[in-house]
């Protein structure tokens, strides 16, 4: 951007000998245009950054009226007046310096004759070289993160450009002023970083791109309007590194360089967003019976990243159920653990098709080269997201199938599994069960489970919540409710299904005094314990009984 200073340097201004009589200050003021003006007022003719030429023709040996006409130039935003009065004028040089003692803006003296119009031209032609080198540079700029949007550039090179080209540091930063991206441009890491959240903290955030701080920091906002998710600084005043070039120059580099990672995010949720509509899509199409076929099936499921296998394995993810939770956070907690998901399955390279079921469940089928490496792929697959997640959810596991349609359908096996598994209270799959096997028993912390590991109790865990099993539950075991050591001994019995001889043993218990016990607790329940159907409703009922805490 051309200055007061920088016309002032021009041969054919140096040549008028000029002599700054005020504004000395202010000489770095942007010049936009060169006026010549011999007018006594030129209010309402000038928009802002000219600079005025004259001969002074418009106060001649007034001081007043010379202060009056420099008033005037300072409302309309000029950004200085040079003024050529020669020897032949000493009072009109005497009114001028008298004037300019309270004058604003730069006001330049020339005592020697200059070729005006040779200004003009001369200062006109480096304005329009700077107009085109300003389009040039802007074009420049436009087709490098255009490029980079093109190729969806990572953060970091699309960070890393940006600093290269206003060759100072910059930072991509988060909403809670965690840094996402950053590039030092020669500055140390640890140095550009240090203290990061504390110092960005003191720069509030602006929706524009602007300076901000004391520092001085100039920052951009990343994001839609109403979304923003995060910015990019040029720190100034960081460790080592001098205050960053305040020209509107490395303002444009760094707006372009957020509409950049705006766009590449855009798409990037785009991309994703199609490919779960995808997913989802065929994986109920593949529940429905007969809407496909077994072969179309095969070739959509391979067109999606599902290839053909020996085995296709059922999985249903289940999250966990939080009092009070709203849907939406159900939603977003689903979508987290769907993406991480695929970016599992993408690093073990294990194909699969995944997709939610409903809210809350995620189906997955899995193609498996044989069954006996069914219980490793699940181990390792869970074991890996357990370890990048704090999220709990239980897995259910249905049965294998060589067919993809016979396994789609299993996907309701599966899904019973877990929703039992989940009722039972265990944390399957949670980060607190890293390291624990697949044999752990029921409720046990298993990283998966089959029908076999829920039957009846993974049943019961589903209508503990059910009022007419609570009150199927509280009528059996009424008389003995309040009574631990009747409930003890009861449960003992039916789990030995009625041996009395064993559960003697097994109790420390002489035979009458058993006999005795169980005599006085079947008078207590009112019902027959030696038959097999009371057994067995005694049971369920201390099953939900203890599932309800």
């Amino acid at each position: 951007m051309l200055t007061v200073k920088d016309v002032l340097d021009l041969a054919v201004v140096r040549a008028g000998a000029p002599e700054v009589l005020a504004g000395s200050s202010v000489l770095a003021s942007p010049v936009r245009w060169v006026h010549v003006a011999e007018l006594k007022s030129l209010a309402g003719l000038l928009e802002g950054g000219e600079l005025v030429l004259t001969t002074g023709l418009a106060f001649e040996d007034s001081s007043a009226e010379a202060a009056r006409y420099f008033g005037e130039l300072a409302a309309a935003g000029a950004a200085g007046v040079v003024v050529e009065i020669t020897a032949q004028r000493p009072q009109a040089e005497a009114a001028l310096r008298q004037a300019a003692g309270e004058a604003t803006l730069p006001v330049i003296l020339l005592t020697r004759r200059i070729r005006f119009v040779e200004v003009t031209e001369v200062v006109h032609r480096m304005l329009v070289a700077g107009q085109l080198a300003q389009l040039e540079r802007s074009r420049q700029v436009h087709e490098v993160f255009t490029m980079l949007s093109v190729e969806n550039a990572p953060p970091e090179e699309i960070v890393a450009r940006a600093a290269e080209l206003i060759g100072s540091p910059v930072v991509l930063e988060d909403v809670a002023h965690l840094v996402l991206a950053f590039a030092s441009a020669g500055v140390p890491a640890s140095e550009l970083l240090l203290g990061w959240a504390e110092r960005s903290r003191l720069v509030h955030y602006r929706e524009q791109t602007a300076r901000a701080g004391d520092a001085g920091w100039l920052q951009t906002p990343v994001g839609l309007r109403g979304q923003r998710w995060g910015r990019l600084v040029v720190p100034a005043g960081s460790p080592t590194s001098g205050p960053a070039a305040a020209d509107g120059d490395d303002a444009m580099v760094l707006e372009r360089a957020g509409q950049a990672l705006t766009i590449n995010r855009m798409a990037e949720r785009d991309q994703r967003e199609l490919g779960h509509q995808a997913r989802a899509g065929l994986l109920h199409e593949l529940r429905r019976p007969g809407a496909l076929e077994e072969s179309e099936a095969l070739a959509r499921a391979a067109a999606l990243g599902l290839s053909a296998a020996p085995v296709y394995l059922p999985v249903v993810f289940r999250l966990d159920r939080r009092p009070g939770e709203e849907p939406i956070e159900v939603q977003r907690r689903e979508r987290a653990l769907l993406d991480l998901l695929h970016s599992v399955l993408a690093a073990a390279r294990v194909p699969a098709l995944a997709a939610s079921l409903q809210a809350g469940a995620l189906g997955v089928l899995v193609a498996v080269p044989a069954r006996q490496l069914e219980d490793p792929v699940l181990e390792r697959l869970c074991g890996q997201l357990a370890e990048q997640t704090s999220v709990d959810w239980a897995v259910g596991v249905g049965r294998s199938r060589p067919d993809l349609l016979a396994a789609a359908a299993g996907l309701d096996e599966a899904a019973h599994v877990a929703e039992s598994a989940a009722g039972l209270g265990s944390a399957a799959g949670s980060g607190s069960m890293a390291g624990t096997g697949s044999t752990a028993g029921p409720g046990g912390g298993r990283r998966f489970y089959r029908s076999a590991d829920v039957r009846l109790r993974g049943l019961l865990s589903m209508l503990r919540d059910d009022p007419r099993a609570a009150a199927f539950a509280e009528a059996e075991l009424a008389p003995i409710s309040q009574d631990p050591e009747a409930l003890d001994l009861l449960l003992r019995y039916v789990q030995s299904g009625g041996n009395k001889a064993q559960l003697a043993r097994d109790g420390y218990f002489s035979r009458p005094t058993l006999y005795a016990k169980l005599a006085q607790l079947q008078d207590k329940l009112g019902v027959p314990l030696d038959d097999a159907e009371s057994r067995t409703s005694l049971h369920v009922a201390l099953l939900l009984h203890k599932l309800r805490g």
